[in-house]
């Protein structure tokens, strides 16, 4: 009789000391995919931290390990015509809080501005700065760069069938 990988953590089906496999910590979809983007993340502001059309500050800021993959979160959500903070904060799947944070820090670098929105003049949007577009063009270029080192390690064939997987359970 086999025990469900459910049983083996019931201490009353322990017969002593169980040995249980959890192997499946380390290697399930959620961990591996985190993984992933952390490693993804970490290359692409290494990337960046390196590129002459990133203003110094803010290469200097990379390179240092200033600016996170947290920071990332703006570069990839920011509307170019700008985002409301509750906007940007949802589409980040962070809370308008820790975002606000995250503005606050990229506003003293300049990398963004805070404006009244022309809609609504009690509200006021997160824009790019013209720094922050260049930051955004090295970001553009980084990401490219860090995909082709993704298709050269694993195959274009399996990078294709990653890509078209990962869309298809985004968007599920």
């Amino acid at each position: 009789m086999t025990m469900s990988s459910m049983d083996a953590f019931n201490p009353a089906n322990a017969a002593g000391p169980a040995k249980v496999d959890d192997r499946w910590r380390e290697m399930h979809l959620g961990r591996l995919l985190g993984h992933a983007m952390r490693k993804f993340d970490e290359r692409v502001l290494h990337l960046m931290s390196h590129d002459a059309g990133v203003p110094l500050a803010l290469a200097n800021l990379a390179a240092r390990d200033q600016i996170s993959a947290a920071h990332i979160h703006i570069t990839r959500h920011l509307a170019l015509q700008g985002s409301r903070l509750t906007v940007l904060a949802q589409a980040a799947g962070m809370s308008k809080q820790a975002m606000g944070d995250l503005v606050d820090q990229c506003e003293a670098w300049g990398l963004v501005q805070r404006q009244r929105d022309q809609l609504d003049a009690r509200a006021k949007k997160v824009m790019f700065t013209a720094d922050g577009l260049a930051w955004l063009g090295a970001f553009k270029t980084a990401v490219a760069q860090v995909e082709s080192e993704f298709k050269a390690s694993v195959g274009q064939d399996v990078a294709i069938v990653v890509l078209l997987g990962l869309e298809a359970y985004a968007q599920a």
